[in-house]
């Protein structure tokens, strides 16, 4: 699992002019609930980066007055000119408790109808899963070497994991090897040849 671990600092004023000289001090206000109280810090602007600005599933863990935290980020905020992080949200990890996360979906294997000119098109990039802080993972994987041209892969083809449950429904295409226009346009000529 990718853990990221931040600083963070309690609290105890939670006033707009006691968050706003946060945020001039580069600070990012944020709560962490999920656990026997509510918890209210801050953390680095620079330091929560890896864990925003990534398209893979990361977990933290926060350290505030000595305590560390395992927690996963469950939302953030965004300034709408300046696009500086605002606010975040963190849901405490508890093991045997269900939380319900988006993980990437990454392909193994090499499709027969890329090797003839077709163009693997992702059309789901993330999945829902229901798990376990115990049984979590950071990514689901789907086998894609038996991908034809005009082919596609759907949900329920990703591979199953012990103790994670697919919230998406099962039908929906996940890729889809896509006939490029020129394959397309040779195929029909040839047809027309053929008559």
């Amino acid at each position: 699992m990718k853990v990221v671990t931040l600083e963070g600092q309690e609290r105890k004023v939670m006033s707009k002019s006691a968050t706003k000289a946060l945020r001039k001090e580069e600070l990012v206000p944020a709560v962490m609930y999920g656990g026997d109280d509510v918890l209210h810090f801050s953390v680095s602007a620079r330091d929560v980066r890896p864990l925003i600005y990534t398209s893979d599933f990361k977990v933290a863990e926060v350290n505030v007055n000595g305590n560390a935290y395992r927690c996963i980020l469950k939302d953030k905020q965004f300034h709408p000119v300046s696009d500086e992080i605002q606010h975040l949200d963190f849901l405490q990890l508890t093991d045997g408790a269900t939380v319900r996360i988006q993980v990437p979906i990454r392909f193994t294997g090499s499709a027969p109808g890329v090797k003839v000119g077709g163009k693997l098109q992702q059309n789901l990039r993330l999945v829902k899963i229901k798990t376990t802080p115990e049984n979590m993972v950071y990514e689901m994987t789907a086998d894609v070497s038996k991908l034809e041209l005009g082919q596609s892969i759907r949900v329920r083809d990703i591979k199953t994991v012990e103790g994670v449950e697919i919230m998406n429904s099962p039908s929906i295409p996940i890729a889809t090897i896509e006939i490029p226009r020129a394959l397309r346009s040779a195929a029909s000529a040839a047809a027309a040849a053929a008559k």
